[in-house]
C-alpha cells in the first residue's frame, strides 16, 4: 500500500533500542539518545578531535563505550572520521554540518538544566563545555556596546573569543592579538564567572593567570548570570 511505501524506513541506522515512534523528539533520542553521545557532539562542537582526546576531556567514558558512541554517531550522519595530513598524519573525528546544527539542542538543554537545584558545578569540566556554556549563558544587554577579543588558554588547548554586536563567536586556535588572556584551568575559571571567586584571590593562590586589560577582565566576569533555581524565591 502507498501509506506502507511512505512510511516504511529507508537507510536507517542499526541500533539495539529504538523507540518505534513516528514522533520527531523520538527520532531525536534515537539517533543522540544514548548516554554520552550529547556529550561526545559537545566535545566535538569547536571542531575535531583525536579519539585519546575525546576520552580525556570525558573522564567518565570507557574506551569501549566511546568507540561505540562515534560508530553510532557516525553511522546516523552526525560525526564524520577524517585523517590530518602529514606530519600529524592522525586520524579525528568532526560533527558533520547537520552534527553542528543540534548546538541550540545542547544549549537549551544546558541552561534548562542549571535551574535544577542538584546541578553540582564543581564537578569536572571540559575547556570545551566551559566554551560552549559562555555562547549559552551570555546576556546580549550585558555585553551591549562591548566589542573585545579574549583568549583562554586551558591545558593545552587555547581558544579565542570574539565579542562584539551582543553576540559570542569562539573557536579553537591562536590567541595572538587577543586584549586579554585568562590562563587556567576550566574549572577556576568557571569559579570566576560563575562562582563569584574574585579574580585577585584566584590569582593570590597561583590558581588563575590574567594578562591584559584588567578592567574588561572584571566586566566579563558579569556577562555570564544563571538562570534562577527552581524554586527559588
Amino acid at each position: 500500500m502507498a501509506l506502507e511505501n511512505i512510511t516504511k524506513p529507508r537507510d536507517r541506522p542499526s541500533r539495539r533500542r529504538r523507540y518505534d515512534d513516528a514522533c520527531g523528539t523520538a527520532h531525536a533520542l534515537d539517533l543522540i539518545g544514548e548516554r554520552w553521545a550529547l556529550l561526545v557532539m559537545r566535545e566535538l562542537m569547536l571542531g575535531p578531535k583525536r579519539f585519546s582526546a575525546l576520552r580525556a576531556d570525558l573522564p567518565g567514558i570507557s574506551a569501549n563505550t566511546l568507540t561505540q558512541r562515534l560508530e553510532g554517531l557516525e553511522a546516523a550522519g552526525l560525526v564524520a572520521r577524517r585523517k590530518l595530513p602529514p606530519p600529524a598524519s592522525a586520524r579525528v573525528y568532526e560533527l558533520t554540518q547537520w552534527g553542528h546544527e543540534a548546538e541550540p539542542i545542547i544549549q537549551t538543554m544546558g541552561k534548562w538544566a542549571a535551574r535544577s537545584p542538584g546541578h553540582d558545578p564543581t564537578l569536572p569540566l571540559s575547556a570545551t563545555s566551559l566554551m560552549m556554556s559562555f555562547r549559552t549563558m551570555g546576556d546580549p544587554a550585558r555585553m551591549q556596546g562591548l566589542d573585545a577579543r579574549i583568549g583562554f588558554a586551558i591545558g593545552e588547548e587555547t581558544f579565542l573569543m570574539r565579542i562584539a554586536g551582543g553576540r559570542i563567536e569562539v573557536a579553537r586556535g591562536p590567541i595572538a592579538g587577543a586584549d586579554l588572556v585568562f590562563t587556567g584551568p576550566a574549572a577556576i575559571i568557571a569559579g570566576a564567572v560563575y562562582g563569584g571567586v574574585p579574580i585577585d584571590a584566584l590569582e593570590a593562590e597561583n590558581a588563575l593567570a590574567v594578562d591584559g586589560d584588567r578592567i574588561l577582565a572584571e566586566r566579563f566576569t558579569t556577562l555570564f548570570p544563571l538562570p534562577p533555581k527552581v524554586g527559588a524565591t
